[in-house]
């Protein structure tokens, strides 16, 4: 029996509601696969955490979850706290932490969701987006000084390193050339960012000549933007940086429908560090509680989840799952045109596994 090791994260807002979800459902799916196991532990580390002990997480909180397989993780963020605070505090930590320095966010229209595109475009999207995640524009560099005089200064400094481009090129190649399509979209700005961008473009040129079987293309960022809402059957891989692919990625979700159905894996290509999931939707302080909050964006970063693991059949039944709810169209959340509850969508999608084989179709990435 394969028995996985998940530290449970739900963090601040809607977070814990939509984990606690996708811990059930990956409950129910384990019920159905003899060899198929969990253990879950729980940290109740966030913004609340940090009400109570004036940190988001504790000083050996790495420690604590570094022998786990994989974490699952809510959202971050809290209306009544700064924000720097929280993110660095708990998310990033984490992420710069375990060095998962790919950030791997799939895009697809699921069956009977609209999206804000005309049907023949949103029928067109299947992406994934590639972010480098540990450096770039949020690499931490910079500071503040004269802080309340007029002279005062913030400066916050992008930092790219060969390494660092090398390998989420690499990485991005690999998942490219893996897709049907094998096509790599490079995003830059290298005309006005004349001196990380440029660099970001010449060390991306020298790995993707390792790769003669991907077709690669480049675009500016701001052109992306409108190539993505446009022409949305022209892309398939998306290799940018992490500022770039982090606006990029919620356009994305946008565009498939909501932010509440977009998923995201963190990832140490190198498995030396446990990867964290999330999904991408933030902490929405505006429906905590309420009840309404989209799990499925959850539910498909525990299919990602799955998939990493080596879970590869288990990880198409929950997203065959999670397509067959989309496609009746019953259970929705608000979000996505519908009125059903959290709970509402997670029964829903637990009621499917029961009639989804392992054999069911689907296109995972990561």
């Amino acid at each position: 029996m394969s028995s996985h090791r998940i530290a449970v994260i739900g963090g601040d807002g809607i977070g814990p509601e939509v984990v606690e979800a996708g811990v059930k459902v990956l409950e129910a799916l384990a019920a159905t696969e003899p060899d198929l196991a969990f253990e879950f532990e729980r940290f109740d580390w966030g913004s609340d955490y940090y009400r109570r002990n004036g940190r988001m997480m504790p000083q050996d909180g790495l420690a604590q979850i570094e022998g786990v397989d994989a974490i699952y993780f809510g959202s971050v963020g809290d209306p009544d706290l700064p924000d720097d605070i929280t993110l660095w505090g708990l998310r990033l930590a984490i992420c710069q932490g375990f060095d998962q320095y790919a950030n791997v966010r799939p895009t697809r229209l699921l069956p009977g969701l609209t999206g804000p595109l005309r049907p023949e475009l949103g029928q067109q999207i299947d992406w994934v987006i590639v972010r480098e995640n540990s450096e770039g524009e949020y690499a931490g560099v910079g500071g503040r000084a004269h802080r309340g005089l007029p002279i005062e200064v913030g400066m916050d400094v992008a930092v790219f390193t060969r390494a660092g481009i090398e390998r989420i090129a690499q990485f991005a190649c690999e998942l490219a050339i893996s897709r049907p399509r094998k096509l790599l979209t490079v995003v830059t700005k290298s005309n006005a960012q004349r001196h990380g961008m440029v660099f970001w473009d010449e060390v991306v040129r020298e790995v993707v000549r390792d790769y003669p079987g991907l077709t690669v293309d480049w675009m500016l960022v701001d052109a992306m933007t409108q190539r993505m809402v446009n022409k949305p059957g022209s892309i398939d891989t998306v290799l940018a940086t992490n500022l770039h692919a982090d606006i990029l990625s919620d356009l994305a979700a946008a565009l498939g429908g909501s932010l509440g159905i977009g998923s995201t894996a963190n990832i140490n290509p190198s498995r030396s560090r446990p990867p964290m999931f999330e999904p991408i939707h933030g902490s929405a302080f505006d429906i905590t509680g309420k009840g309404v909050a989209n799990p499925l964006g959850a539910f498909w970063t525990a299919s990602l989840m799955l998939d990493h693991l080596g879970e590869q059949a288990a990880a198409r039944r929950l997203m065959a799952a999670i397509e067959t709810v989309t496609d009746r169209g019953e259970y929705l959340s608000p979000d996505l045109g519908g009125s059903a509850r959290t709970a509402e969508v997670t029964a829903a999608v637990i009621a499917a596994l029961s009639g989804v084989n392992s054999t069911s179709s689907s296109r995972l990435a990561g």
